[in-house]
Order: structure tokens, then sequence, then C-alpha cells
């Protein structure tokens, strides 16, 4: 631990704010979930919704600095992959 007072409060400021970017971390994979549950199940409407709050809840990740924006992107377009070929219409 460190002795410094200066220091001590970082160490505290640090420790908050991981525990915060976790969490945005978990809500990012649970709002990627949903679009997969939803392109499953294959309802617009459904998969519409979802694409959208996974791609703000990214891109605001990204904004923040709590992933970097080219991951923030790799996510975005893999979602819209499932998503396109949930819409598209059986051959």
């Amino acid at each position: 631990m460190a002795n410094i007072k200066s220091s001590k409060k970082d160490l505290k400021r640090s420790a908050a704010a991981h525990a915060v970017n976790q969490s945005v971390r978990t809500s990012l994979k649970t709002y990627i979930k949903k679009v997969r549950l939803a392109a499953a199940k294959g309802d617009e409407v459904e998969i519409a919704a979802a694409l959208s709050s996974a791609n703000k809840a990214l891109d605001k990740a990204a904004q923040r600095g709590i992933i970097h924006k080219n991951q923030a992107a790799r996510r975005k377009s893999r979602i819209a992959l499932v998503a396109h070929a949930a819409k598209k219409p059986a051959a």
C-alpha cells in the first residue's frame, strides 16, 4: 500500500473506475447477446431494436475509452452480420 496521501487517493479512484468499467463491459456482452437471441428468433422489430441499443452502447463505451474504437467497430460489424443474415428470407 502506498504511503503518500495522494497515492492512496489514486488507488481508490482507480478501483472505483475499474468497477464501473467492468460493469460497462459486462453490459456490452448482454447487449450483444440480446441481438444474437433476437436474430435466432427472427423477429425483425426485435432485431432492429436490439441492434440499435447495442450499437449505441458500443459507441458510448468506445467514446469513454472503456474499449478501443476498433474493438467497438469490430463488434458492431459482427452483430450487424448476424442481424442481416437473420433478416434475409430463406432461399
